[in-house]
């Protein structure tokens, strides 16, 4: 199957690349820059020029392939509302190019917001759009399945993690080393879930083979981290004190990153898993940032 990949050279979209391929898939994954370009034809893909604003180019992507998978977003916290209305169009774009075809098309979203403090699993309603999270990635979805497309959510957990991972996690780490202390909110027993970046990768490749309209699966391999626990680790790998803070504090030390720090959205993947016979096999969370590669000053990522 020939599979259009956007963020093609992403974190988890290169991740999802090498999948396919490995799985005797045929890739062609979207290319804004001609950096992009060149990692994608190395990795022996083919190259679709364009950009998640090019609503043309994604349409004529997914018209090209047989299969569509949307990991690319652009993440620009400072500007979230505006990138989540970026989203929202280019899912229409994809959609529109794939419906009356029967081609799959396996969309991006998260679980952070599903089901706050309690297990979120594959049955919740996505959540409800906010000026606190414009996200519409699944009323996108659920209007082209609607519409009869064979679309799918995939939602993933807060941590994706892996070498080269410059998400939540690597942005702890820098708000870590510019406060000298690795804190959590409370008594940090709000939870994380979190997925090894190559499970997450596999699971986007089965949902595009075999995942059925309207279906949202779960990349979650961890139901339920503490939050102190993630702030212990990274005080550990850093040499600098963890403290707790109060939700007063929150602000000066975590800044935007606040509300994400006191998140509670711990959840399940036990659907998926059967559905889809997807196992997560990689290590965990607090080994992986145990492993030391988190703490390389050339690996860090700068909060926005």
């Amino acid at each position: 199957m020939r599979v259009f990949v956007t963020g093609a050279t992403g974190f988890v979209g290169s991740a999802v690349v090498a999948d396919l391929q490995a799985a005797g898939h045929q890739v062609l994954g979207l290319a804004r820059s001609d950096a992009a370009a060149t990692a994608l034809m190395a990795a022996g893909a083919e190259v679709h020029r364009g950009d998640l604003e090019d609503l043309d180019s994604l349409r004529r992507g997914a018209m090209a392939s047989e299969g569509v998978v949307h990991t690319g977003f652009i993440h620009d916290f400072s500007r979230f509302k505006e990138v989540c209305e970026v989203d929202s169009r280019a899912i229409a774009a994809l959609g529109s190019a794939v419906l009356g075809t029967g081609k799959r098309l396996v969309v991006t979203a998260g679980v952070a917001f599903v089901a706050s403090g309690r297990l979120a699993t594959e049955v919740d309603a996505g959540p409800q759009v906010s000026d606190a999270y414009p996200r519409m990635s699944e009323q996108a979805v659920a209007t082209l399945v609607a519409e009869g497309g064979n679309v799918s959510v995939v939602r993933l957990a807060p941590s994706v993690h892996g070498a080269g991972d410059h998400g939540f996690v690597s942005f702890l780490i820098a708000i870590a080393r510019a406060k000298g202390v690795s804190a959590y909110i409370g008594d940090g027993s709000n939870r994380w879930s979190a997925v090894p970046r190559l499970d997450a990768a596999r699971l986007f490749r089965l949902a595009v083979e075999t995942g059925e309209a309207g279906a949202t699966y779960h990349g979650i391999a961890e139901e339920g981290i503490p939050f102190r626990a993630i702030a212990e680790a990274i005080g550990r790998g850093l040499g600098l004190p963890v403290v707790g803070k109060t939700v007063d504090e929150a602000g000066d030390q975590f800044d935007w990153f606040a509300g994400f720090a006191t998140l509670d959205c711990p959840a399940s993947s036990a659907i998926t898993q059967q559905v889809l016979d997807w196992q997560p096999t990689g290590v965990g969370l607090l080994e992986e940032i145990g492993a030391g590669h988190y703490f390389r000053v050339d690996g860090d990522a700068l909060p926005s």
